[in-house]
């Protein structure tokens, strides 16, 4: 056998597999500044996809405590966590109920 097959082969036995997690961004912000350049972030790359940004609001709502976020935007827990999901299509009145529950404020810059 050739010493570099009998290498690999050793490699391989000894190689553990890998072990993969789910991420979850909403673990990563952890401050308001953090989650103010995360939403900022999608609004400047992303600014015509509503879907994910609605979404970059459920990940900060969860960040924070989606029930207490919920009960500071005068919403159900359900109907936020149905507002900001991947199917959830939130009024913009919802968008600034919510952005306000953050602590965040929505600006306008010429484009």
């Amino acid at each position: 056998m050739p010493k570099s097959t009998a290498i690999a082969k050793s490699v391989a036995k000894k190689a553990a597999p890998t072990k993969t997690m789910p991420y979850d961004v909403a673990a990563q912000l952890r401050t308001p500044e953090e989650m103010a350049a995360y939403l900022d972030a999608w609004l400047a790359e992303a600014p015509d996809d509503a879907a994910g940004i609605a979404r970059a609001l459920g990940d900060i709502a969860r960040a924070k405590g989606m029930t207490q976020v919920a009960k500071e935007a005068g919403l159900s827990r359900e109907s936020l966590y149905r507002a900001l999901s991947e199917d959830g299509n939130p009024s913009f009145a919802t968008v600034l109920k919510v952005a306000r529950a953050l602590g965040m404020k929505l600006h306008a810059v010429v484009a």
